[in-house]
């Protein structure tokens, strides 16, 4: 049975940066959505085929969803670029980690056997970029939105010591949402990838596909709620504030 780490583990170097299995899987996932994403926008027609309708489909349904949040469809113009990207990635990334062959593929080192691929949400480094990327764009479109000293007044406000206090407790809690955002994904990311590896071994053939398919969609429930919680999160930054 393939030895499960917790960290991704190194297959080789750029330089003195290190490429692990997980970080080159998820360079693997940038290449194709580049890919579908140029291929797309050039084959664009103004009476849609099968694929584009699916697309346009997705794109309104995303935005609808945008809308029950900012109550605002230009704002939910404005902010589906953001959003829809953070959702498509962690999907894409998440679903090429369960295809067959990621993890059977072995490299060999000096230090062991590794998988030559592994699913980039497993590891804690790839979700915790992704939460402070999240965090620091809510903030930016806070800023851009409500202008630099309205922003920071959420945390800052010395008008009196209970808004001081409250800003402080704000400003701690943006720290714990990355924590959370990163910890939450990558959980559970890794427990199905330890249950596939542990299923695969006891079961190879028929038991493996049910769990195949749950994680699937567990896949695809997280890569929602990291968006919808960047989605909440942006909101909030970007309303005014009433008095």
């Amino acid at each position: 049975m393939q030895e499960i780490s917790l960290r991704a583990e190194e297959i080789f170097k750029v330089g003195n940066y290190a490429i692990t299995n997980g970080l080159f899987l998820s360079f693997i996932a940038l290449l194709i959505l580049s890919v579908f994403a140029w291929k797309f926008k050039k084959n664009i027609k103004s009476v849609p085929d099968i694929i584009q309708n699916i697309a346009e489909f997705l794109i309104e349904s995303l935005l609808s969803l945008m809308d029950s949040v900012f109550l605002d469809r230009k704002k939910s113009e404005k902010y589906l670029p953001l959003i829809a990207t953070i959702f498509i990635f962690i999907l894409v990334s998440n679903w090429l980690g369960l295809l067959p062959g990621v993890g059977s593929f072995i490299l060999h080192k000096e230090e062991g056997s590794i998988p030559l691929l592994r699913s980039p949400a497993s590891d804690l480094n790839f979700t915790l970029a992704l939460a402070i990327i999240a965090i620091l764009s809510t903030n930016f479109f806070g800023v851009a939105a409500l202008g630099f000293l309205m922003h920071i007044k959420k945390f800052f406000n010395f008008s009196n010591p209970i808004k001081f206090f409250v800003g402080i407790l704000e400003l701690l809690s943006e720290f714990s949402r990355m924590i959370s955002f990163s910890f939450r994904l990558f959980g559970n990311v890794f427990a199905g990838e330890v249950l596939l590896t542990i299923v695969f071994f006891l079961a190879p053939y028929i038991a493996p596909i049910p769990f195949l398919f749950l994680e699937m969609f567990f896949g695809a429930i997280q890569a929602l709620i990291f968006a919808m919680l960047t989605l909440v999160f942006l909101s909030i930054h970007t309303a005014m504030e009433e008095h």
